[in-house]
C-alpha cells in the first residue's frame, strides 16, 4: 500500500461515508498495508474483506467481475490497489458498483500510466482520471474527489464516487440543471 493511499484516504473519509454503514473491501489481503483501521475507527455498522485468496484481512475468498461477488449493497464499497489486476476491468467496476447502496459510496485507488509492472498475481491494466470520471458517468455514479496520486515516483488515481438516490439527480448533476420543480 502507497503512503499516498493511506495519506488520501485519511483525509477524505469521514463519518458521513462510513458509520453505521457497511463497509466492503475488495481485494482486502494486507500485503504491505491497509486503510481498514482508518475506516473502522470511523465505526462502520459492519467491515467485510474479501478477496480471491484467504489471508490477513480477508473474511471471504470471493472473485471480483462476473456478478460472484453479490453479498447485498454497502454504505461504502472500498477497492485499493486492485483494479490493474484484474482481467475483466468493466465487469468488476459493473459488480463494484452494484454493491454500492443508494447515496453510498465507491472509493477506488489503482495505478495509472507509467507505474512499473508488478504481478500480484497479474498486472494488466492502468487507469487515468479522464477513464475513471468517464467510466463513473457511463455507471451512473457521481463523482466527488477525482485526483492523480500526489506521489510523481507512484502513477495513480484516487476516486470517490457516490450513488445516486434519484436518476434524475444524476441527469442533474450531469447537465448542471434542475427541474422546474425545484426552481425558485
Amino acid at each position: 500500500m502507497h503512503d499516498s493511499v493511506l495519506k488520501w484516504a485519511n483525509e477524505t473519509l469521514t463519518s458521513r461515508h462510513v458509520q453505521d454503514r457497511r463497509v466492503i473491501e475488495v481485494g482486502s489481503y494486507n500485503v504491505n498495508g491497509s486503510i481498514a483501521p482508518i475506516i473502522e475507527a470511523l465505526e462502520p455498522a459492519e467491515y467485510l474483506g474479501i478477496d480471491i485468496e484467504a489471508g490477513p484481512g480477508v473474511d471471504q475468498v470471493r472473485e471480483l467481475a462476473g456478478g460472484s461477488i453479490w453479498l447485498g449493497t454497502f454504505g461504502l464499497v472500498v477497492c485499493t490497489e486492485v483494479m490493474e489486476h484484474v482481467v475483466d476491468w468493466k465487469a468488476s467496476l459493473l459488480d463494484l458498483v452494484s454493491l454500492v447502496a443508494l447515496d453510498g459510496h465507491l472509493l477506488i485507488t489503482t495505478r495509472s500510466p507509467g507505474f512499473p509492472y508488478h504481478p500480484y498475481p497479474i498486472d494488466t491494466w492502468r487507469y487515468t482520471t479522464d477513464a475513471l470520471a468517464s467510466a463513473m458517468q457511463w455507471l451512473g455514479m457521481i463523482v466527488e474527489h477525482l485526483t492523480p496520486d500526489p506521489d510523481p515516483a507512484s502513477p495513480g488515481v484516487f476516486l470517490l464516487a457516490r450513488k445516486p438516490t434519484r436518476r434524475i439527480e444524476l441527469m442533474e448533476h450531469v447537465a448542471g440543471v434542475t427541474p422546474m420543480t425545484e426552481r425558485g
